[in-house]
């Protein structure tokens, strides 16, 4: 496993990190996703990322009993604050109340202790701002942050999602404030890279690095989805169709076949070579993968360290053309949280 530092920050991240967004405590039993932890920790994964909002709260419970017993000061351990994030029944019944979202002071407060609970641990080394909340003040979100830092909650400040002048305002209030904004953790792939014009250029110049999440593009630049047939039975396309419909048009399908041959020539599988593409961006700093099986685990791994030719690189943008999306407006965050 390689390392690479978040942001301007001393903190060393591993390169290839593991979430459990609609994995645990949803898509696979609580077995499987140890399994899967265990594999990931195996393989010298050092980095986990999860969210309040996962699988309703159990995800982070489940990555807390999966790491426990582990040397904390060994982890890095990454959540996140946002959604609405109630702990769902059985029958789903709970109603989040108008402040268990967005980015309030209230809810930042309250949504750090729960976290921590369930992950059972005294700190997380990363919390992240799940989108931007325009109904509340920066400054009033940026102050929360501030706090639970000096409270020795969390070590660093992270965002997800957020727009190049949206980092901008926060950094600036960050140093003000004394408090290491040190990440930005969008979406990031082969096709989908509409970070590069704005956000990373932003970033490079604030010190802050990207934690990229979906860098297979939810499983379709693993080449499992074929044009013109059906999505495998228990996979994403067939079981959670509207996550992925973005990339299930036949003509992305059938580019993504053409990566085959260069995957196979560098030696690569499909998923690693998704996986090492992102990394030959200087300002990501790792790249989440999930998994539902520890196989899926040891597989990505070997996409760390791995140095991709000027030529392949060419050849990929070659393939895939007009089909990537590039647009920096994509990037957003809901206008209406508490609507």
């Amino acid at each position: 496993m390689n390392f690479r530092t978040l942001g301007r920050s001393g903190l060393l991240v591993s390169e290839i990190s593991y979430g459990n967004w609609i994995t645990h405590g949803s898509q696979v039993e609580e077995d499987a996703a140890v399994a899967c932890v265990n594999a990931a920790l195996d393989a010298g994964i050092t980095t986990f990322d999860t969210a309040d909002v996962y699988a309703g709260t159990r995800a982070e419970a489940v990555l807390g009993r999966a790491l426990k017993g582990q040397r904390r000061e060994g982890l890095e351990i990454f959540t996140k604050v946002y959604w609405p994030a109630v702990p769902s029944g059985p029958d789903d019944s709970v109603t989040p109340g108008r402040n268990d979202r967005g980015l309030s002071r209230k809810h930042i407060m309250a949504s750090i202790d729960g976290s921590l609970r369930r992950l059972q641990t005294d700190y997380v080394d990363l919390y992240q701002a799940h989108r931007f909340d325009y109904g509340t003040p920066l400054e009033e979100t940026m102050e929360a942050f501030a706090d639970v830092v000096r409270a020795g909650k969390a070590h660093y400040i992270g965002v997800s999602e957020w727009r190049a002048e949206e980092l901008r305002a926060a950094h600036k209030l960050a140093r003000e404030l004394h408090i290491p904004l040190v990440s930005n953790q969008p979406q990031y792939s082969m096709l989908w890279r509409v970070i590069e014009a704005e956000v990373v250029p932003a970033s490079e110049e604030l010190g802050i690095s990207q934690i990229v999440w979906s860098p297979i593009a939810q499983g379709v630049l693993t080449g499992k989805y074929l044009p013109g047939q059906p999505a495998p039975a228990g996979s994403r396309g067939s079981d959670e169709p509207e996550v992925i419909s973005r990339f299930m048009s036949d003509e992305v399908l059938t580019a993504v076949q053409q990566l085959k041959p260069l995957a196979a020539e560098a030696g690569l599988t499909m998923a690693q070579l998704a996986v090492a593409w992102v990394l030959q961006n200087p300002n990501v700093a790792s790249a989440i993968v999930g998994a539902t099986r520890p196989e899926q685990v040891h597989d990505n791994v070997k996409a760390a360290g791995v140095k991709l030719e000027e030529s392949l690189l060419k050849q990929i943008d070659e393939v895939l053309g007009g089909l990537v999306e590039r647009d920096p407006a994509r990037t957003q965050s809901p206008r209406d949280i508490r609507a």
